[in-house]
């Protein structure tokens, strides 16, 4: 996966924060996709490109365990969360539906990962190249189950 970095620099994004609870009865995932972060960053869907990363702190998508979170990111254009540490229902969630990838990075990346970096992902190798600064990092794998339910494309496709 290629794309460009938009960086919160905080830890503790809620759901309510990624997706407002005024929004919760939309039913067309592009509509959720436009109020996608706008509890944090309104101008986030003008900024947001197809591919592009999240950058984030500690926690990543606590709060409530709404679905609605991850489907937003996703029809947004983002295709991978890198955080610290993620909430369980929200790196669930998003790994169930193959929302989008929650990637769980060290200290050392999130520090040297910048908003607009370009980076390319390969969770083959459990990599990430920073393209703009010429850096690789490592991510956390994921376990053998989220591995095999990402390659299905989601729980309802996974075959145990």
């Amino acid at each position: 996966m290629k794309g460009n970095v938009i960086k919160y620099e905080r830890d503790n994004i809620d759901t309510d924060v990624i997706l407002p609870g005024t929004y919760l009865k939309l039913h067309d995932y592009d509509e959720l996709a436009s109020h996608a972060m706008e509890g944090i960053d309104p101008e986030f869907h003008a900024k947001v490109k197809d591919g592009d990363f999240i950058v984030s702190g500690k926690n990543f998508g606590c709060g409530s365990s709404r679905e609605h979170a991850p489907i937003a990111l996703s029809h947004s254009g983002i295709k991978a969360v890198l955080a610290l540490s993620f909430a369980r229902i929200f790196y669930r969630n998003s790994v169930d539906g193959a929302f989008l990838l929650p990637i769980e990075i060290d200290e050392e990346a999130y520090k040297n990962i910048a908003n607009g970096d370009e980076l390319n992902i390969s969770i083959e190798t459990n990599e990430i190249k920073n393209v703009t600064k010429n850096q690789t990092y490592h991510m956390k794998p994921f376990s053998e189950i989220i591995g095999k339910i990402i390659a299905a494309g989601g729980l309802f496709k996974f075959k145990p």
